[in-house]
């Protein structure tokens, strides 16, 4: 479904990003990758770029091609560097990156987010988030988090918050909606990354066994690559504002505990 596709993949470097990357090729995808890093593997079409600013954004965006199918935001921080690394990346980089692309993506393509089930929190804090998604374009971040009194210990599960509720909102936007440009994010839960000890520190053992426990074992950047490039291809054609969570069924679980059911 992904033959002769072309597909932009950031974090291309390691974990989700590289998995999603290498499995889209061998179904056909041409892919031009995006990562702070160089891959291992040496792919044929990278970008060294960081999403972290305005003008790191704009530097990606000059060296790719005029003509795109999906872009598969898979890039992210843990959330051990700060909020304002963890948002300017995780939400705000990733839709400024996402916003500059959109004329180049062609007419019924699609754009993938991969979010995470630590964003589950998006409806409790709801005006938060609609506050945050609410400011357009690249803000500068330090004063952001000054303003609505941010914690780094908050800026992980805060970033996909913000990331969860832009992907339903952008499904209606024009810049997207006019052209039949599908917005999707896929959400895992804990996945055996070189970053799961990362969110250890930040998140705390407690809270990530718990997840694992609850599903029977930790996920794979295979077990989400898939759901990924479903969203990239014309077979998910009819899907768009969605959230896929790919996460063993753990969201499955923590609704049944938080609702009652």
């Amino acid at each position: 479904m992904l033959f002769g596709k072309t597909i932009l993949v950031t974090g291309v470097a390691s974990g989700i990003g590289a998995r999603t990357a290498n499995l889209a090729a061998q179904m056909g995808a041409d892919v031009i990758g995006v990562d702070v890093r160089e891959p291992a593997n040496g792919s044929a079409a990278f970008i060294k770029g960081d999403l972290s600013t305005a003008a790191g954004v704009a530097d990606i965006v000059a060296q790719l091609p005029t003509r795109l199918d999906a872009i598969a935001n898979v890039a992210g921080l843990s959330g051990n560097t700060g909020i304002v690394s963890t948002l300017s990346v995780n939400f705000y980089g990733l839709r400024a990156l996402s916003e500059a692309v959109a004329p180049r993506l062609r007419e019924g393509g699609a754009i993938i987010n991969v979010a995470s089930i630590a964003g589950y929190g998006w409806r409790a804090n709801l005006e938060r988030a609609k506050a945050l998604t609410g400011i357009d374009g690249f803000p500068d971040v330090a004063a952001v988090a000054a303003k609505h009194d941010l914690r780094d210990e908050e800026g992980y599960p805060l970033s996909k918050e913000l990331l969860l509720l832009w992907t339903m909102r952008a499904a209606h936007q024009p810049l997207f909606k006019q052209r039949g440009i599908r917005v999707n994010a896929v959400s895992p839960g804990p996945v055996e990354t070189p970053i799961l000890k990362q969110f250890r520190a930040v998140l705390g053992d407690a809270r990530v066994d718990s997840d694992i426990t609850r599903v029977g074992r930790a996920g794979t950047s295979a077990d989400i690559a898939p759901a990924v490039l479903f969203l990239c291809s014309d077979g998910a054609r009819w899907i768009n504002g969605a959230n896929l969570a790919a996460d063993g069924g753990l969201e499955a679980s923590i609704n049944a505990e938080v609702l009652g059911f």
